[in-house]
């Protein structure tokens, strides 16, 4: 066993540098990415040790990264790309749409597309417009892409790891406020399954579902309930598509209760599906209706109102208050 404790960002970096020596096949992609090591210093130093034939910075044009990307996983390669922020990935949306998304179905599953696209999501960090938004509902919905967020360290690096080697397109969106939050990352353990969701913590009188940043959150809105005696149990879904819905669905058996909570807005947000989901499957086992916490359907604020924006633990707990009240 080899452990570590890491920021999130540096296990990302590791996970990198781990499957750039086991594959010569690998490759890294993007804006800055090279000498500057990133905005959030996540490739640092990759350069250096593995070159500009293997970790290359490109042009700020992001539909040229993903459809370079396309045809380097066309000839063979695994490239890795990183979309600076979350909001600059849309000049790409047509690549990964009608490219990237459809191409193994359209060959009937003969071409194989094993490009994974970085992207650091979310607010919390005072960023100006288009940095901070959460619109992973956008590629959940389209067929043929897997979307994960990892909400640890841990799971940054071995997620990472098992995006790299699948061979269907991944979209990896990182929760760029927690880049720097700590834990313990074993590069030796053996990973679960990469869309397997996870309970975090125990609990048996209601369930909060949530993936990436606000994991965390939700832990905390635990502790708070758990001084008025209240047991919350957290599942991290690690996976938005596919959704783990059994492991949900186990823990709403549990606790008769669900709150789902995210950045995104509300509307039509993962959110939606999963209390669709879990009524239809868990509708005789529900004390309460399926609630959900997230961010108003509204453009991202500036800086200095994104608090106001971003759903906290007031918010959380206020759902947690409303659902045991039925």
């Amino acid at each position: 066993m080899v452990t570590k404790s890491l920021p999130l960002a540096k296990a990302l970096n590791e996970a990198l540098r781990a499957a750039l020596e086991s594959d010569p096949k690998v490759l890294l992609m993007g804006e800055d990415i090279g000498k500057l090591g990133g905005v959030f210093r996540v490739t640092d130093g990759l350069q250096k040790d593995f070159g500009e034939s293997r970790v290359m910075d490109s042009p700020l044009a992001e539909s040229g990264i993903v459809g370079t990307a396309i045809g380097l996983a066309l000839r063979g390669y695994r490239p890795v790309v990183e979309i600076q922020f979350d909001g600059f990935v849309f000049p790409a949306y047509d690549q990964i749409v009608t490219q990237l998304a459809k191409m193994p179905a359209r060959s009937q599953g003969k071409v194989r597309l094993p490009v994974v696209i970085r992207i650091p999501y979310g607010g919390g960090i005072g960023a100006v417009e288009h940095h901070s938004e959460s619109p992973e509902a956008l590629f959940a919905h389209v067929a043929g892409l897997k979307i994960v967020s990892p909400s640890t360290p841990s799971d940054a690096y071995w997620m990472l790891r098992q995006a790299i080697e699948s061979d269907d397109p991944v979209i990896f969106f990182e929760p760029k406020r927690r880049y720097w939050d700590k834990g313990e990352v074993d590069t030796e353990a053996v990973p679960g399954e990469l869309h397997k969701a996870q309970v975090a913590r125990e609990g048996t009188d209601l369930t909060l579902a949530a993936y990436g940043p606000m994991v965390k959150t939700c832990l905390q809105a635990a502790v708070a309930a758990e001084e008025e005696g209240r047991s919350i149990e957290v599942v991290d879904l690690r996976s938005v598509s596919p959704i783990d819905f059994d492991t949900i669905q186990a823990s709403v058996e549990k606790t008769g209760r669900l709150v789902v909570v995210h950045e995104a807005p509300v509307f039509f947000g993962s959110g939606a599906e999963i209390a669709a989901r879990i009524t239809e499957r868990c509708f005789h086992h529900l004390e309460a209706p399926v609630l959900r916490v997230g961010g108003y359907h509204a453009p991202y604020p500036p800086a200095r109102l994104e608090e106001e924006y971003l759903p906290g633990l007031d918010r959380v707990l206020d759902a947690v208050d409303r659902s045991l009240a039925y």
